[in-house]
């Protein structure tokens, strides 16, 4: 039953990367890549090749569904994880305003995810897996990437979605005494924080992290400053966070 799920998947990511009708293309990505987590891992490790040749689509909305997809498979392809991971980073300068709104989106929750995981990893075995950290590390290079994006000029709508995302960096990286979990604002729970961080980690001191978040409000701070020239629904949306978090 194996070998025609894997060579049913082979045709449907041929068919999202050279169909020409679009909607055929997003079918056949979704289609793909649900065959993709049923097959056996050893299975499918050679066909996720395939899944990252569509980063080059020239259709953005198979880009953007690219980095939902990637979203969606998370932790399940560890192995394959830090070089889905490494899309984002592409995908942030995208020419289309779409596919970096998605990426920035995307990478935010995979930021928060990964960094869970390796609290819980911590905190359970004492050590944290090697192909997690290099996602860690592919993930702190995406958020220098959207720290950029955030103080650089561009499409207000991105740069919120960067702004919010520096504001969610700051709160997993503030000690909150309140409880293991508080909502974000958005209807949406931020899972955890450095609060929940016992014994050292290269990767998760909370000394390191603590003083990441307090340079993070400095260059929020920054952004108020006169000749930051920020735009004014920019303004309002840094000045309210900050309020909150006095």
């Amino acid at each position: 039953m194996a070998a025609p799920s894997r060579d049913q998947a082979l045709s449907l990511f041929a068919a999202a990367n050279n169909h020409g009708d679009v909607n055929v293309k997003l079918s056949s990505l979704t289609q793909a890549k649900d065959l993709l987590l049923s097959l056996d891992p050893s299975l499918s490790a050679d066909l996720f090749p395939f899944f990252l040749e569509l980063q080059s689509s020239p259709e953005s909305l198979v880009r953007k569904l690219l980095i939902q997809l990637i979203e969606e498979i998370g932790f399940k392809a560890a192995d394959h994880s830090p070089a889905l991971v490494s899309i984002l980073l592409t995908f942030l300068r995208d020419a289309d305003p779409i596919v970096v709104k998605q990426s920035i989106v995307s990478g935010t929750n995979i930021f928060c995810n990964v960094f869970m995981e390796m609290i819980v990893q911590f905190q359970q075995y004492g050590k944290v897996e090697r192909w997690l950290e290099g996602i860690w590390m592919w993930m702190l290079k995406f958020k220098d990437a959207v720290f950029g994006i955030a103080l650089e000029p561009g499409s207000v709508g991105i740069k919120l979605l960067a702004l919010k995302f520096l504001e969610i960096f700051v709160l997993l990286f503030t000690p909150d005494n309140s409880g293991p979990e508080r909502s974000t604002g958005e209807g949406s729970t931020q899972a955890a924080n450095i609060s929940w961080l016992v014994g050292g980690h290269p990767l998760l001191d909370p000394v390191a992290l603590k003083s990441e978040a307090n340079r993070t409000i400095g260059i929020l701070l920054n952004l108020l400053q006169p000749g930051a020239n920020l735009p004014g629904c920019l303004t309002i949306t840094v000045v309210n966070w900050i309020n909150k978090r006095l």
